[in-house]
């Protein structure tokens, strides 16, 4: 009878050890499980990679994460629609117009949703909806950045052939002598600067 109440009292000793380490690790995991918070949700047309367990940042400090991603048709819009369900703190306020983007930690790194504060005096509940901004894709941003290029060069290539006012400036030898000529004649009769033409 005595060897059965010390397994059990071993037991129960292990279970609470068990139980402990297990509040432990979601505690140092910052794991939201067991605390109190509210659910926003963020609607883009793009999300630009974002992924679940992404950090929700309010003006500069984590207060949440991203813990669902749904992407869906909407019927009355007619295009495709990103909703991110964010679990937020519960003593953190969020004015409703407030700005959401999916912003990147470092120029490589992780993406995470921003919200910037606003100036409203009402605030988002448990279940408000938040239109974000969306982000601009890298490729697109590539694409312009290529013809903003192509149309440099197109410049320099008429400049170099001479076509064009700015090409005739450059290579037409006459131009550079009528300015040379005109600063030597300022050199050897200073008073012109000098002079003002009659109305």
């Amino acid at each position: 009878m005595k060897q059965v109440a010390f397994e059990a009292k071993v037991g129960m000793f292990i279970l609470i050890g068990f139980l402990i380490l297990i509040l432990m690790i979601f505690s140092i995991g910052d794991v939201y499980l067991f605390k109190q918070g509210k659910h926003i949700k963020v609607l883009f047309n793009f999300a630009n990679g974002i992924a679940m367990n992404a950090p929700v940042r309010v003006a500069g400090i984590e207060v949440g994460e991203i813990d669902n991603i749904r992407i869906y048709y909407d019927a009355d819009l007619r295009k495709t629609k990103v909703e991110l369900t964010a679990w937020i703190k519960k003593d953190v306020r969020i004015e409703e117009d407030a700005k959401a983007v999916i912003n990147t930690l470092g120029l490589l790194g992780e993406k995470y949703l921003e919200i910037f504060p606003g100036a409203s005096k009402s605030f988002l509940n448990d279940g408000s909806v938040l239109v974000g901004i969306d982000p601009v894709p890298t490729e697109s941003m590539t694409l312009q950045l290529k013809e903003i290029l192509d149309s440099i060069q197109i410049v320099m290539d008429k400049v170099k052939t001479g076509e064009g006012t700015v090409g005739r400036f450059f290579s037409d030898e006459s131009v550079y002598e009528n300015i040379e000529a005109f600063t030597e004649d300022i050199k050897e009769n200073p008073w012109k600067l000098m002079n003002k033409p009659r109305d």
